[in-house]
């Protein structure tokens, strides 16, 4: 009897535990084709920067890419094999390829319907042009920690290689940008020795600038060079450029600020980097800066006027104004409403087409609580046709609108410097789901 019941007990148990197991497996899965369903309901189902191809040849279904992800609902399990659910949060950490045992994982650019214009960067950061090299964002790297690292790489390999025999007015190396990337190249400078500038056309902190206040610009803990590691797992924009400060004042790290490199010849043996203020010598150079280039233009009239604005530093200088953004991607969302918050601010956001896309869920939950309070009021397929002083005339579907107004707030995206990296002769190559 006893054996009896220990053999239907072991027959239960061998047969329930992969019951169990299918039944828990085929919920994830059907949860996540949900998720993935949504994202491509609102046209977010194309990443917009690095992200992770999954061979399904390849994938076993282990899930330790999931549970690798610092995001939320980016990746997921279907039908017992990893897939991206939500391609637009995916900002490019790569652990999810660190993470997989069986290498199924490989991190691209672009997709088969959504090409990526990347400059041609080797392993070692180095360009088509020997000498020139690239880290951080402008290589497809927008993410800070992945910007760091690759800035402290860059300049580790950069110093291990560095040529002998020029003379001592030539520095060892010229950092372009003083973003992430370019902050953390020029702290790894600083301790291996080298002799270097670093310039940005602005200020230190390049990109970070451009954020709205309060921006949450970091989820991961970062390690800079000569300072330590920065462990708070989430930190917004004005921590973040407070400790950049200290950073500068506990290592004696300058950035050149307000020169813009406009050239870069060969020239002896040696680069000439040219701004409009002094020409540096230097045996290498680091482009650190940002895919944006210029802001892109609106191209009509009265856009030249003092009105016209392409980012947000001091929300709290707009009160009790008429104002207007333009564009329909994350930026352009939280500016408008951080103006919203704003007392007595009335806020419209024109975007050309008929729904906001790509949209963050958060940006998405706090626009349409914005909308249905009134405090930001949407114009779809809406376009801009003239802005004067006191008003901004705008087409809305064969109807024309005058809204008065204050100020204009554009995020309509920049352009990759294209110009500028032909000038200096750097191939670039459009990716559709490429390494």
């Amino acid at each position: 009897m006893l054996e009896s019941l220990i053999y239907i007990l072991t027959a239960v148990i061998a047969i329930g535990i992969p019951v169990v197991y299918f039944l828990r497996e085929r919920k994830k899965s059907a949860r996540a084709v949900i998720v993935l369903q949504k994202a491509m309901e609102r046209g977010l189902d194309e990443p917009v920067s690095l992200h992770p191809a999954i061979d399904p040849d390849q994938c076993m279904g282990t899930g330790a890419c999931v549970q690798a992800c610092p995001e939320k609902d980016v990746l997921g399990l279907i039908n017992n094999r990893g897939a991206l659910i939500n391609p637009s949060h995916c900002i490019g950490h790569g652990m999810c390829e660190a993470a997989c045992p069986l290498d199924a994982i490989t991190l691209v650019f672009g997709t088969a319907k959504r090409g990526v214009d990347i400059p041609f960067v080797s392993g070692t950061f180095e360009t088509n042009v020997p000498g020139i090299y690239i880290a951080g964002e402008l290589g497809g790297m927008g993410l800070i920690r992945n910007a760091v690292k690759q800035g402290r790489e860059a300049v580790e390999y950069i110093a291990r290689n560095l040529p002998g025999g020029l003379p001592g007015s030539v520095l060892d190396l010229v950092i372009v940008g003083a973003g992430p990337a370019g902050i953390a190249a020029a702290l790894q400078a600083k301790k291996e020795g080298l002799r270097f500038v670093a310039l940005d056309q602005d200020d230190m902190g390049g990109t970070i600038l451009t954020y709205p206040r309060r921006k949450l610009v970091m989820t991961q803990p970062v390690e800079l060079p000569l300072y330590g590691t920065l462990k708070a797992r989430e930190i917004q924009k004005e921590h973040l450029l407070e400790i950049l400060t200290d950073v500068f004042a506990r290592t004696g790290v300058q950035v050149t600020s307000g020169e813009k490199v406009e050239d870069i010849r060969r020239r002896n043996g040696h680069f000439e980097v040219n701004t409009p203020k002094s020409t540096y010598a230097a045996q290498r150079v680091l482009l650190s800066i940002g895919r944006r280039g210029s802001p892109r233009k609106l191209g009509v009239p009265g856009e030249n006027s003092g009105k016209v604005t392409y980012r947000l530093l001091e929300p709290e200088q707009f009160r009790n104004m008429r104002l207007l953004v333009v564009g329909g991607g994350d930026s352009a969302v939280e500016s408008a409403l951080t103006l919203a918050g704003q007392p007595g601010n009335s806020v419209h956001i024109s975007y050309r087409r008929e729904a906001f896309f790509r949209l963050k869920e958060g940006n998405v939950t706090r626009l349409e609580a914005a909308v249905n309070s009134g405090a930001v009021t949407p114009l779809f397929n809406s376009e801009i046709k003239r802005i004067e002083p006191n008003a901004v005339h705008i087409e809305q579907e064969g109807r024309s609108i005058t809204l008065p107004n204050d100020y204009v707030f554009v995020f309509a995206g920049g352009d990759l410097p294209a110009e500028f990296l032909k000038r200096v002769g750097v191939e670039v190559q459009r990716k559709f789901g490429q390494r």
